[in-house]
């Protein structure tokens, strides 16, 4: 089993999209449309790959959860990448900024990004196969 998508209402549809095609730059937007979500007429885009992708509806207001905080929600989702280096470039040149670097480890290097919704995204390269060593933890 594998997670196939996740469902991320967002507050600007383009921006959303700008940072993930950033981060992502062999996705591709899979389908999109509309639909009328508990009487409010919204934009639906799903991007990704053939195995797993994003949901991005549109139309979404107020604030995200405040991540210093302890509220119920999400507080971040991560992405394995086997080049950490290339994907910070990327982002960088695209113009966006690293939020925190992750705890130092001999066996796995991350940074976090948060997109323009305020979700925050972790990017994680292991430099190890095995699982005992890329799940070390101190």
């Amino acid at each position: 089993m594998q997670l196939e998508h996740l469902n991320l209402v967002v507050k600007d549809m383009q921006q959303s999209l700008d940072f993930y095609q950033a981060a992502f730059p062999h996705w591709n937007i899979r389908g999109e449309g509309k639909q009328t979500w508990y009487g409010v007429e919204r934009r639906w885009l799903h991007f990704g790959d053939n195995d797993q992708y994003l949901t991005f509806n549109d139309q979404g207001y107020g604030e995200n959860r405040p991540l210093q905080g302890n509220q119920v929600g999400m507080a971040h989702f991560a992405y394995r990448t086997v080049d950490l280096d290339g994907l910070i470039s990327r982002m960088l040149k695209a113009g966006y900024t690293i939020h925190h670097e992750g705890a130092q480890s001999p066996y796995r290097r991350n940074v976090y990004f948060r997109d323009p919704n305020d979700y925050e995204i972790e990017f994680v390269e292991y430099s190890s196969d095995l699982p005992e060593l890329r799940n070390h933890y101190d």
